[in-house]
């Protein structure tokens, strides 16, 4: 099983962590905690569907996994994992998906 993460999930990461890192005034804070969720992408290759299902929201094969205050928005097909968002968990998540 493997994971990839989709260039959205890429750019959340990014948003994340310059918030992060210009907030607390700390770069160490922002990279431990994008450390965090990232160790969750190899979990989740792992055991894909640990998160909670999310096919009443967006459809078969969506998954989210809450990683402190934030929330990792994925999708199952065939074992494999593909991150399509990592956004704060209080973020109506069915608009990020048009729903």
């Amino acid at each position: 099983m493997a994971h990839r993460v989709a260039r959205r999930a890429e750019a959340d990461l990014d948003d994340i962590w310059l918030y992060v890192a210009k907030e607390s005034s700390s770069i160490e804070i922002a990279n431990r905690l994008i450390d965090t969720i990232t160790d969750r992408f190899f979990t989740l290759a792992r055991f894909p569907y640990m998160g909670r299902s999310r096919e009443e929201d967006f459809g078969p094969g969506y998954r989210s996994l809450p990683v402190g205050e934030y929330a990792i928005l994925y999708f199952v097909e065939n074992e494999d994992v593909l991150v399509l968002r990592v956004v704060h968990a209080r973020r109506q998540l069915e608009a990020l998906f048009g729903h």
